[in-house]
């Protein structure tokens, strides 16, 4: 995420570097409120894994959510209610990795290692638990 020239494509999620300093991550599911299914979790584990390991510039991520009904729905019941145990748990995984990979691009390399990359939301109506629970994890790192 260095540069978004070399981003990659995602199946959920929408990414633009405002400047060399500035990313908008934005939750590109509006039909479903964005709210987190399995592929989503896998893509913001990648998106911000690729930020903790090359941060380049970076200073700040607006977390966003497409369409005009909500930043995030928080998790999609539709995708859950034909899930096995099996899937439920493996899911509940990759959420897990999707937060402690969030919680990491606070602390990532850059020039100044103290320093907390700040990651801001940017909401204009609902704003489902999922979404402050996601920012609060990153506040309280």
């Amino acid at each position: 995420m260095s540069a978004a020239q070399n981003t990659p494509a995602f199946e959920t999620l929408a990414l633009e570097q405002v400047d060399e300093h500035v990313t908008i991550v934005r939750l590109n599911r509006p039909d479903a409120s964005n709210a987190l299914n399995t592929q989503m979790g896998r893509d913001l584990v990648r998106c911000f894994e690729d930020v903790a390991l090359d941060p380049a510039n970076l200073r700040c991520i607006v977390l966003t959510g497409s369409g005009d009904k909500a930043l995030c729905a928080g998790g999609d019941l539709k995708e859950r209610r034909g899930m096995t145990d099996e899937q439920w748990t493996r899911q509940h995984v990759i959420f897990e990795r999707m937060v402690r990979a969030l919680m990491s691009t606070a602390r990532s390399r850059s020039s100044a290692p103290s320093m907390v990359r700040p990651m801001a939301a940017a909401a204009r109506s609902q704003v489902a638990a999922t979404s402050s629970t996601l920012l609060t994890q990153h506040a309280l790192r």
